[in-house]
């Protein structure tokens, strides 16, 4: 892939995170089906942005491995993944699904991707849990790719 392409790939992978954080957020809050979820993003103009594919695996993919994913939070945190700010809950949910099914994306952008969305969107000083969390986990779930860095 040439430069140009490959910079639009990965702002557009970038909006369908950002997008698919407010869907996942918006879904732990009102339990509203994925798919309805999906519908109503369908209009939004974020979207047209975004690789919506890439968004749609994103928001379905986690809403149905969210048990599965929550286990693999569980270890690295000091409380409970439901104690957690729901913002901050969507981005290491979304950034676990990444980590867990998408390992053609190099683990190191899974993290900075997290960190800048729970930097705009989290509270303060919220991304260096996030950070911590999933670099945990990045060296579990990529443990070869880890050692390589």
């Amino acid at each position: 892939m040439t430069g140009p392409d490959n910079r639009r790939l990965s702002h557009a992978r970038r909006q369908s995170r950002r997008v698919a954080m407010q869907a996942l957020y918006q879904w732990q809050l009102t339990g509203y089906h994925p798919k309805d979820i999906l519908l109503q993003y369908r209009e939004d103009p974020e979207l047209e942005k975004a690789d919506a594919d890439y968004f749609r695996e994103l928001l379905l993919g986690v809403t149905e491995q969210v048990d599965e994913l929550d286990e693999l939070l569980a270890p690295q945190m000091d409380r409970s993944v439901a104690e957690l700010d729901p913002v901050e809950r969507a981005i290491l949910r979304l950034a676990t699904f990444e980590l867990k099914q998408r390992i053609d994306i190099p683990y190191r952008v899974v993290i900075n991707e997290a960190v800048e969305l729970t930097k705009k969107f989290g509270a303060t000083d919220a991304h260096k849990f996030v950070n911590g969390v999933l670099d945990k986990l990045g060296r579990q779930l990529r443990a070869m790719e880890a050692s390589a860095n």
